[in-house]
């Protein structure tokens, strides 16, 4: 499975861009429904991208695992699609034992989760769930300027249906993502697999610096309103004030227009991702940012403007599957995390839900050093199955 899938979106640098509604998402599917095929496993597509493929009639009470297949640009291979291909070794294992599952069993990779195209992440279960404006989320737009609702109808997709799925979420007896750890907390306590505890508040701001743009070799620097200036400051009083939190902030993404070598800027447009161990630091912390930045620009002469585009608050996984999981797996060492997940989303909604976290060598994610020995893969099937038997067996 994994060699099969490993070529599709490959980028030169090692890395992989699996954007959402694309070329290289479509093949991601293909090969979700050649895996389900081979099992046996019905596949549908539900109202907002999400595949399922069921192991038997779907039903209540089901026992559903999976993750996500897009990346993030030059993305690693295992942030997402371990989850997946790991659900699919699971159904493996559970045959290989002779398991007749009681109740249904569901593989599902949600749509979107990166959020890379269209800036908002986790749309397939934040939509599901009715934590995602449908009318708000189909006109967000990529970088050319697509809709995702002319994203979805270019693949096939109809759009028209978008929005809260209760039916779907009402199958669900126990949803379990598996992950690779984003993070090297496992090496260090020197274990193959973790259970996540909570997901950190988080989320994504966008900055609009409008300046003046002029002639880099004619404009005196006296008569400059260059809103580059005012964004450098941004991304220095951003990782002076995360420092100051105990949280973190980062610019990973920065468009300036007209981005000409000779040209000063007119604007800058970036986007800030937070996060924090509470809702409380997570505020102070986008606040103090916010409010350095507009000081900043009114010396600059530049206009300033902010907009939240996602915020998610702070996710305790619930104690009953926690301690469910715990129990099963014989107590493996419990984490939280500053990454956001569809499991976070679906637990936040009141599904119950539990994560498991495999270990990662090196600690790097969102970058091709991502990495997860077979071993400890293996061990995270080994556990996937487990909780798989003791649900549905």
């Amino acid at each position: 499975m994994w060699a099969d899938l490993l070529p599709v979106g490959r980028m030169g640098s090692g890395g992989f861009r699996r954007f959402a509604w694309t070329a290289a998402d479509m093949a991601c599917r293909e090969w979700f429904r050649g895996e389900a095929a081979t099992r046996g496993m019905d596949v549908d597509t539900d109202r907002n991208g999400n595949l399922w493929a069921w192991l038997g009639p779907p039903g209540p009470d089901s026992f559903v695992t999976g993750s996500h297949l897009d990346s993030v640009p030059g993305g690693g291979a295992y942030d997402g699609p371990l989850g997946v291909v790991s659900g699919f070794a699971a159904i493996d294992a559970l045959r290989a034992r002779g398991c007749t599952p009681k109740r249904p069993i569901a593989v599902v990779a949600f749509t979107d989760e990166e959020g890379a195209r269209f800036g908002v992440a986790c749309l397939g279960s934040r939509l599901s769930t009715g934590a995602a404006d449908p009318a708000r989320t189909l006109a967000l737009t990529d970088s050319d300027g697509t809709r995702l609702d002319e994203a979805m109808s270019a693949q096939g997709h109809d759009p028209v249906h978008v929005g809260a799925d209760p039916g779907a979420l009402q199958r669900i007896g126990v949803f379990v993502e598996l992950h690779v750890e984003q993070g090297r907390a496992l090496v260090d306590l020197g274990a193959p697999i973790g259970l996540a505890t909570a997901i950190w508040p988080h989320g994504r701001w966008r900055y609009d610096f409008a300046g003046e743009g002029n002639h880099a070799g004619t404009t005196a620097l006296a008569d400059r309103r260059d809103p580059m200036l005012s964004y450098a400051m941004t991304v220095l009083a951003a990782r002076k004030q995360a420092r100051l939190a105990g949280a973190l902030a980062t610019f990973g993404k920065v468009t300036v227009d007209p981005g000409g070598t000779n040209a000063i800027a007119a604007g800058v447009t970036a986007w800030l991702d937070s996060r924090a161990p509470d809702e409380a630091t997570l505020t102070d912390l986008v606040t103090a940012i916010a409010a350095q930045a507009t000081e900043r620009a009114g010396r600059d002469g530049v206009r300033l403007s902010v907009t939240a585009e996602s915020e998610t608050p702070l996710v305790d996984f619930p104690a009953g599957q926690l301690d469910w999981a715990a129990t099963a797996l014989g107590d493996p060492p419990r984490l939280a995390t500053g990454a956001g997940h569809d499991a976070g989303v679906l637990a936040r909604a009141g599904v119950p839900t539990a994560m498991l976290f495999v270990r990662n060598p090196t600690g790097v994610s969102h970058s091709p050093a991502e990495h997860a020995d077979q071993d400890d893969c293996l061990a995270g099937v080994a556990a996937l199955t487990e909780l798989m038997v003791r649900h549905a067996c």
